[in-house]
């Protein structure tokens, strides 16, 4: 499969509307950015069930922005809509390749109910907060 140009109008449906994608953060200028290029198309065709998208930085600098990109290239895994890996660097084949395995194998469910007690425990503190004024 081909990568994706993702930009600021389809982000956020391609996250949403697909089970796992890796987004590849780049610019045309960066060196280790088109060094990781091969890299990165080669396990695309690899795994046909992952999305694989580029976001030029460059162009898209609002998106990168709302990601804090510092420096590229940086890849960032989403699986079902939370953010599981996000590293800078250009990362050799194995690396990647063990990237998405762990990816494709880590438990959601237990994910999705760790996030959602967190977010209850956040809540309930900011309630305590909120008794002692």
């Amino acid at each position: 499969m081909a990568t994706v140009d993702l930009t600021k109008d389809n982000f956020e449906q391609t996250v949403n509307e697909n089970p796992l994608v890796i987004i590849d953060f780049w610019a045309p200028w960066c060196g280790p950015c088109r060094g990781f290029a091969p890299v990165y198309e080669k396990a695309s065709e690899a795994h046909a069930d992952v999305v694989f998208a580029k976001v030029n930085t460059d162009e898209q600098q609002e998106l990168a922005g709302a990601f804090g990109i510092r420096s590229i290239p940086t890849l960032m895994v989403f699986r079902e809509k939370v953010i599981l890996f996000q590293q800078a660097g250009a990362l050799p084949g194995q690396a990647l390749e063990q990237v998405i395995a762990q990816a494709k194998t880590i438990d959601m469910a237990k994910v999705h109910a760790e996030i959602a007690g967190q977010a209850q425990q956040q809540t309930q503190e900011q309630a305590q907060k909120q008794d002692q004024k």
